[in-house]
């Protein structure tokens, strides 16, 4: 027996040895991240868990109280759950925190969070839990028998704004609250200027009514409002600008694939109308000029965007108002959709925030994360928070219950939660939830939102600076911000995808070495048995 082991290990030397080096490979891969999270059988209540949520508000103490009453409502509940609410001032700050804490495995349980910043998320494996499974659980899912509170079922979440959440073929999220873009305009000025608002707001009229009132009397004074400043037109956010507008055009933004399309003739046609009003002082941004609700309030501006969220701070009686009273000025506000195209066909961006869970060793942290994580979609906290400002509920149970309803019948009645404006915003995406778009998700696609914004705001620095905008300007500029925002890997990611077939390299080279590996063994299997049959015909 120990002569026939020594002549067989040098024979399955080779054999093991490539064993193991395709196990590491295949180990190696799966290293780098959690193992899959799998819904426990039974929630275990006999111990107590503490789960941390990151979430974004302006500063608005309604909305920080809101979170805090959620989360002991939700304690009281399940009281074995302890939620700790870290608050943060804008998006951008959990997106980086949370990328810096993927590194150290100290991710929150729960985030508030946009979509483009999930895909990045998901560079490392089995980071963000995949939600569908969760969904459809007939316990701890949507709607689910054991859950000790009235949530929706999927059904209820608005399709449109539960599909934002969907991508690279899961749901990792939960939409909390939707909004879209909004056109805040200075009825008064329009119509001291001769002109009448249209029914749907063109960006033809815009522009018309832009440049009419950049006039100006011998010492510099506006003549619409008697003041030395006016800047008739301000955009809060220009990436959402330039992807609008490009909606709008049908023209190319980006596919569902990563594949970058922006870069075109029509992108440059728009780059040169906004050059074109930004050189008269028609126009500005928000990073150039600052909020356009405080030109709005001073009567130093006509047309201002911003979201739907941001009407408590526009208008006259806006209650939460940046400037003194005494820069006021009294004016018919009117809330519009952002301007079109083509007015029949209107389009406009969905945005606002979602709700995403985090995986974690101990998969019954997780079902307790989800479980908060629904209890964000009741009634109680939809609606409450809704009523900060011109965010919609994200379901038809909030949406259609007789207190949202009641809410939305009193605007107007005063000048805080009433607000007649912000309902007003609330109501124009209740109204065109059929005319809202996303943007596709993808590993870089945050970039290129930042990317489709710096142009804007590019050209509109140039034209102050006095630039010249031409084609070389143009050239120049779409190699810069390519640069900037390292587009250059996400459309090379996107070329090689293109080239690699349907499986990815690493998945080839182990089936290949996999298929090699047993060819090998039937071979060294198929040696013996004709050599032992050699002996025994030999014996015989």
């Amino acid at each position: 027996m120990k002569k026939n082991n020594r002549k067989l290990r040098p024979r399955l030397l080779p054999l093991l040895t490539l064993l193991a080096a395709l196990l590491t490979l295949s180990g190696c891969h799966g290293s780098r991240g959690m193992e899959a999270f799998r819904i426990p059988e039974d929630f275990d209540t006999s111990r107590d868990y503490e789960i941390t949520f990151w979430a974004k508000n302006d500063t608005n103490k309604t909305q920080t109280d809101i979170y805090k009453k959620a989360i002991s409502d939700f304690h009281e509940l399940y009281p074995n759950i302890t939620v700790n609410l870290r608050l943060y001032t804008d998006y951008g700050r959990i997106y980086n925190d949370v990328i810096t804490n993927i590194s150290t495995g100290t991710t929150p349980n729960v985030c508030i969070t946009y979509p483009d910043h999930i895909a990045t998320y998901l560079t490392g494996v089995n980071i963000v839990v995949p939600l569908e499974e969760l969904f459809a659980d007939p316990r701890y899912g949507l709607g689910g028998s054991e859950l000790r509170f009235e949530g929706p079922a999927q059904a209820e979440i608005i399709p449109q704004f539960l599909e934002e959440c969907a991508f690279n073929e899961h749901y990792y999220a939960i939409p909390y609250m939707r909004s879209t873009e909004a056109c805040y305009v200075n009825r008064t000025y329009v119509e001291a200027l001769g002109f009448t608002l249209p029914e749907v707001l063109t960006w033809d009229f815009v522009w018309e009514v832009a440049e009419a009132a950049t006039a100006r009397d011998g010492d510099g004074t506006y003549l619409v409002n008697g003041q030395k400043v006016m800047i008739p037109f301000i955009y809060k956010s220009t990436d959402n600008m330039m992807i609008q507008m490009l909606e709008q055009k049908g023209a190319g933004y980006s596919t569902a694939q990563g594949e970058i399309q922006i870069f075109n003739d029509t992108t440059r046609e728009l780059l040169y109308t906004v050059a074109e009003h930004a050189k008269t002082g028609a126009f500005s941004t928000f990073k150039i000029s600052s909020y356009p609700a405080n030109f709005l309030n001073a009567g130093q501006c006509i047309f201002a965007i911003d979201s739907t969220a941001g009407a408590t701070w526009m208008g006259t009686h806006a209650p939460l108002s940046d400037i003194s009273e005494e820069a006021l000025v009294e004016f018919e506000t009117e809330v519009y959709p952002i301007p079109q195209f083509d007015p029949d066909t209107p389009r406009m961006i969905s945005q606002g925030p979602s709700v995403c869970v985090f995986n974690k060793p101990d998969h019954q942290e997780v079902l307790a994360s989800w479980l908060f994580a629904q209890y964000l979609l009741t009634n109680e906290v939809q609606i409450a928070y809704a009523e900060t400002e011109g965010y919609v509920p994200v379901t038809s149970m909030a949406q259609n219950s007789a207190r949202y309803q009641d809410y939305l019948s009193r605007s107007g009645q005063d000048n805080d939660t009433y607000y007649d404006i912000k309902i007003r915003a609330s109501q124009l995406l209740l109204t065109h939830v059929e005319d809202t778009f996303v943007t596709p998700v993808f590993n870089g696609s945050a970039s290129l939102r930042d990317a489709a914004g710096q142009m804007i705001e590019s050209v509109t620095k140039s034209v102050n600076r006095k630039e010249t905008i031409d084609s070389a300007y143009m050239d120049k500029l779409y190699e810069n911000v390519t640069s900037m925002y390292r587009l250059q890997a996400t459309m090379q990611a996107t070329s090689d995808k293109k080239d690699l077939g349907p499986l990815p390299p690493m998945a080839a080279a182990l089936l290949a070495g996999l298929g090699i590996t047993w060819l090998l063994i039937g071979a060294y299997v198929a040696h013996g048995a004709a050599k032992n049959r050699k002996k025994r015909q030999n014996h015989h």
